[in-house]
């Protein structure tokens, strides 16, 4: 009889026009699209393993190939009767929230720095060896992918628990942690003490969460760890305790009437004896080959566990050493994390859409199928611009290999041609964007590879505007996040930046959602705002190509803001690190009168502090970065720099010291090639990092 293939799931199998098969035991509807996508598979996986496992050469992560093999054999088990005897299936092979009270903490809340490669443990052990000149035994511990908690107690009775916040103060969580059933209400003895763990959810519970969410018809939930996070943030302690989270306890931040014990392993073995839940995967080491075996045994069993793991902490044994070694500005010399490889998967382009910057920028950003990488649920991407999709050659309904670098951002790595049909599409930029105000047209920057909008008033760009100067890196003003700025606007309370610091109490208690409570936080956060450093100041501005770094070039050359709207282009171009066209850019920003008037205004607004005298081993040398870092973000690279008193820089000239290249690096290489500036790959600069942070 005559099988016709038809498909029923719209999320991964589009509807075509059917097929005709013939088979003597059943007849079944399977679309056409379904057959094909088998045999593309099934054709792209046979590429990859050859060459994998016969000439020894890696065309995809491993775990690419992993997600590939993973999609053909979930579409064979639902339609088994399209499975072959050759297919790959069949072969035998081997900062804190408002709505809670603030609590400072007692000790301050470091966090460890990474290390992600065999190098850098073997980097971080000689640092060690090199500082205390004796050999130290190590304990290595699970890094728990949760969210950090603070727990003091006095007299053994349970006080106070807190995120961990900026480090300095967190959100005082007490009322929802005392739900956790493993996090003891009363020690075992009457002491005083201060503890550091994690709070996680089981992934056990996080499956049935989910699955009571999808009969329910809800959102299903990302990851365990942004749930827990979210859990207990919850304003009703009774949501946290349907939630059925979990606790490790790791660390003694701070103990009374006695001393902590003199050893790691010894203060573990304490904190259990008090009655606290403590992983007992931990184990001591004589030397760092040992730990470098326990990162490679639970890198491959990593996801056995009931709780999501991202690393290894490693930390020196000896409670002696670790004193003798301290702290620098942000971490502990005496551990690190040892993290685990990002993660890669294939996925689908399903659509590319635009999405539009403070300055009037449209970035191309792909639609992904949803995929799992790195622990969390990934759905989107960015593509940069134009000429990025041309080079790599990116089209909608490719298969891709996506991956998160640094376990932060998903990047669309290639394109699997293999996977082609022939009815992809390319990506062509519109005329117009209805975002843009106007009439929506927008524009090709010339010069540039980036489009924009041809009207610079609109709605949405002002929105965002309004919310980059409000965030962290600007005039970080606490409580006032994109929500807040929508809700202000909507109620023509704020238009423009200076509107922000002429809020008033009445302007704010005819709003929903705005108890007296926080609007005084608000209020008072606004009035803390006042205080802002020069290089912070013009990047509230949204300037055109005008971002971190130049801002702090431009405040070095100028000193003050008043010299800052008096320079002439030229005076401008001829400073290291901006050039021409961010020279013009800024040039015509403030010959725009309402600029102009708006910059006048705004300095009646704040005062502008003096910046402290930098100092550190990378004083008066200049960083340009290219490319894409995978083992650090961006923007902790640029704070490095930055901590050790270097500086970075968008362009290369030949006062560049460095230019640090990641993948897919783009004309900064080759400028640096031709200059002869010295070029560092992702690993020598980390290492110089390491070395100029002693």
């Amino acid at each position: 009889m005559e099988l016709v293939v038809a498909e029923l799931n719209a999320r991964s199998e589009l509807a075509t026009s059917p097929t005709t098969f013939t088979t003597s035991k059943m007849a079944r509807t399977v679309s056409k699209n379904i057959i094909e996508r088998i045999e593309k598979l099934r054709v792209a996986i046979n590429h990859y393993r050859y060459l994998y496992h016969v000439e020894d050469k890696e065309g995809i992560a491993p775990e690419a190939l992993d997600s590939l093999k993973y999609e053909l054999l979930t579409l064979e088990e639902r339609y088994p009767e399209l499975v072959t005897a050759d297919s790959p299936t069949q072969r035998v092979g081997g900062k804190a929230l408002d709505q809670f009270e603030k609590i400072s903490h007692a000790v301050p809340q470091w966090s460890f720095n990474d290390a992600f490669e065999l190098e850098d443990i073997l980097a971080f052990d000689e640092r060690v060896r090199k500082i205390i000149k004796r050999e130290p035994t190590y304990i290595a511990e699970l890094k728990i992918d949760g969210l950090k908690v603070v727990l003091s107690y006095e007299r053994g009775i349970l006080k106070t628990a807190a995120t961990r916040g900026d480090g300095r103060v967190g959100e005082d969580v007490t009322q929802n942690v005392r739900t956790i059933e493993s996090i003891p209400l009363k020690l075992e003895e009457p002491i005083s003490i201060i503890v550091e763990g994690e709070i996680w959810m089981p992934k056990s519970v996080f499956k049935k969460l989910n699955i009571k969410r999808e009969k329910q018809g809800e959102e299903l939930f990302a990851n365990p760890r942004n749930i827990a996070a979210g859990s207990i943030r919850q304003l009703d302690p009774s949501v946290t305790r349907e939630r059925e989270l979990d606790n490790f306890v790791y660390d003694i931040a701070a103990l009374t009437g006695q001393t902590i014990p003199d050893t790691q392993e010894e203060e573990l073995k304490l904190l259990k004896k008090l009655g606290f839940k403590v992983n007992p995967y931990f184990q001591k080491f004589e030397n760092i080959k040992g730990v470098m075996s326990y990162w490679e045994e639970w890198h491959n069993k990593k996801d056995k566990q009931d709780y999501l793991i991202d690393g290894v902490v490693v930390k020196v044994n000896e409670k002696e050493f670790q004193d003798e070694l301290g702290y620098t500005g942000k971490a502990p010399r005496f551990g690190i994390a040892f993290k685990f490889p990002a993660e890669q998967v294939t996925t689908v382009i399903e659509n590319i859409t635009l999405q539009l910057g403070r300055t009037g920028v449209l970035t191309p950003v792909a639609i992904l199928r949803p995929v799992s990488v790195a622990g969390s649920t990934v759905s989107r991407a960015t593509l940069h611009n134009e000429d990025e999709i041309s080079r790599k050659d990116v089209r909608i309904g490719d298969t891709v290999v996506l991956q998160k670098a640094g376990d932060v951002i998903p990047e669309v790595v290639s394109v699997v041609k293999e996977m082609r049909t022939g009815k992809e599409k390319i990506f062509k930029f519109p005329s117009h964007f209805p975002l843009c105000g106007g009439d929506g047209h927008i524009e090709r920057i010339p010069g540039q590879a980036a489009y924009r909008c041809v009207s610079k008033n609109s709605y949405e760009q002002q929105r965002r505007k309004l919310a980059h100067f409000a965030s962290r890196n600007v005039f970080d003003i606490d409580g006032m996040g994109p929500k807040i700025i929508t809700t202000l606007m909507n109620a023509k309370i704020i238009s423009n930046f200076d509107d922000i610091f002429t809020i008033k109490k009445g302007d704010l208690e005819t709003l929903e959602r705005f108890g007296e409570k926080s609007i005084d936080n608000l209020l008072k956060s606004v009035e803390k705002a006042r205080d802002v450093t020069l290089p912070r100041f013009i990047a509230s501005l949204s300037i055109p190509q005008v971002g971190e770094e130049t801002s702090r070039l431009l405040a070095k050359e100028f000193g003050v803001a008043e010299r800052f709207v008096r320079a002439t282009q030229e005076e401008l171009q001829n400073i290291e690190g901006v050039g021409p066209i961010v020279a013009h850019s800024i040039s015509e920003w403030f010959k725009d009168k309402e600029n102009r008037k708006l910059f006048e205004r705004l300095l009646k607004q704040v005062r502008i502090e003096k910046e402290i005298q930098r100092s550190g081993k990378l004083l008066g040398m200049k960083f340009v970065l290219t490319g894409t870092l995978g083992h650090i973000a961006r923007e902790e690279a640029k704070e490095k720099i930055y901590e050790l008193g270097g500086e970075v820089s968008e362009s290369v000239s030949s006062k560049t010291s460095y230019v640090v290249v990641g993948s897919d690096p783009g004309e900064k290489l080759k400028k640096a090639e031709e200059l002869g500036v010295k070029i560092l790959n992702e690993k020598e600069f980390l290492n110089l990092l390491k070395e100029n942070n002693r």
